[in-house]
């Protein structure tokens, strides 16, 4: 059967390149080939605002042979290519067998500006650092893979969330670069709704805070951790997921208590920046542009993107080669953060891979 049987249809330089295993990240995913790290310096970047940074480091993570088909992996706000390795994600994808078999791709998956080991805010510049946005990461990721690595086509591109996002940005932006397209929990639409009100009330959250002073903190302001799972709770997670694991106020409470106790790895000015950097996302201008099949994967109980709006299924039919895959909600379900979760569209993402034009 064919993949749009099983889905909805709707219509610088290289500074290091060395080795560096990643065990810990390795012993969570499947049976792949290690990671490697590099990083890649773009010289004098300069930003969608004119601002500039003498030297932009982009971090990443490749996963086997350079000279398999290469694939780009793009993570979420707030993560970094960590969060693509673990068994959920790239424990479903990148082993023998499965879709994104790493022994028959070159994987790259990199810290978006403001992650991770990526060049940030909090490596010196704090409040006073470029204000970047979705383009700028796009660029640079575009640059990191053609100047960095020397990938003059891909394969697949396949984001979730805020990668999901810069997935439709690419196919846009770089038409024809990549032979299919996979956004996930995303569409292309400039934010608004609640998706951009809780995104805009987190960073507002922090800013009005006085310890936040300017971004001139010593410690990190209070707000951040109640701002964050404030916003953790009412945009990610599933109403009947929340249901099955809090359905009583002692379960509620522990809940609550389990999250403000954990530790703060955030650091409040590289939450602002990576918050706030979706604030002029607009993919709609490019899509006439994308030529190329694309598959997207959204959730039915997804708070940031729900579906009954009909806004992406209207979007898709005026796209000749576009599929939506919606997965429905369940208890086993994380609303927004269902598509971290791979098991739920391995087969059909699988099929839509086999689907592509040879090349």
């Amino acid at each position: 059967m064919s993949l749009f049987s099983h889905c909805r249809r709707a219509a610088g330089m290289l500074l290091s390149c060395a080795a560096i295993v990643l065990g810990a990240a390795s012993a969570q995913a499947a049976d792949h080939p290690s990671p490697v790290e590099g990083d890649w310096v773009a010289p004098n970047f300069v930003f969608h605002t004119g601002q500039s940074l003498e030297q932009l480091r982009l971090h990443y993570v490749t996963i086997g042979e350079r000279s398999n088909p290469a694939v780009l992996v793009l993570h979420g706000t707030y993560q970094t290519a960590q969060a693509m390795l673990s068994k959920d994600f790239g424990g479903q994808l990148f082993g023998p067998g499965q879709p994104l078999d790493a022994s028959k791709y070159f994987i790259v998956i990199p810290d978006g500006i403001g992650v991770g080991k990526s060049t940030k805010p909090s490596d010196g510049l704090r409040a006073a650092f470029p204000q970047y946005n979705y383009a700028d990461m796009v660029l640079a990721q575009y640059r990191m893979v053609t100047e960095g690595l020397g990938i003059k086509h891909l394969r697949l591109i396949i984001g979730n969330s805020m990668g999901g996002m810069q997935t439709w940005l690419w196919g846009g932006t770089y038409p024809g670069f990549a032979d299919g397209l996979v956004p996930m929990a995303s569409q292309p639409t400039e934010m608004s709704s609640r998706n951009w009100i809780m995104r805009r009330m987190l960073v507002e959250s922090i800013k009005q805070d006085p310890a936040w002073n300017n971004g001139n903190y010593t410690a990190q302001p209070p707000s951040l951790r109640l701002a964050n799972n404030m916003f953790i709770f009412a945009t990610n997670g599933g109403t009947l997921a929340y249901q099955h694991i809090a359905g009583t106020r002692a379960q509620a409470d522990k809940l609550v208590d389990e999250r403000l106790a954990a530790p703060v790895t955030a650091d409040a000015n590289d939450f602002i920046y990576q918050w706030g950097s979706s604030a002029d996302y607009n993919a709609m201008p490019g899509l006439p542009r994308i030529k190329v099949p694309v598959l997207a994967i959204n959730s039915a109980d997804d708070e940031r993107n729900p579906p009954e709006t009909g806004i992406l299924q209207a979007l898709l039919k005026d796209m000749p080669n576009a599929g939506l895959m919606l997965i429905p909600g369940s208890a086993e379900t994380r609303g927004h953060g269902t598509t971290g979760m791979a098991k739920f569209y391995a087969q059909q993402l699988d099929q839509f891979i086999k689907a592509l034009p040879a090349r």
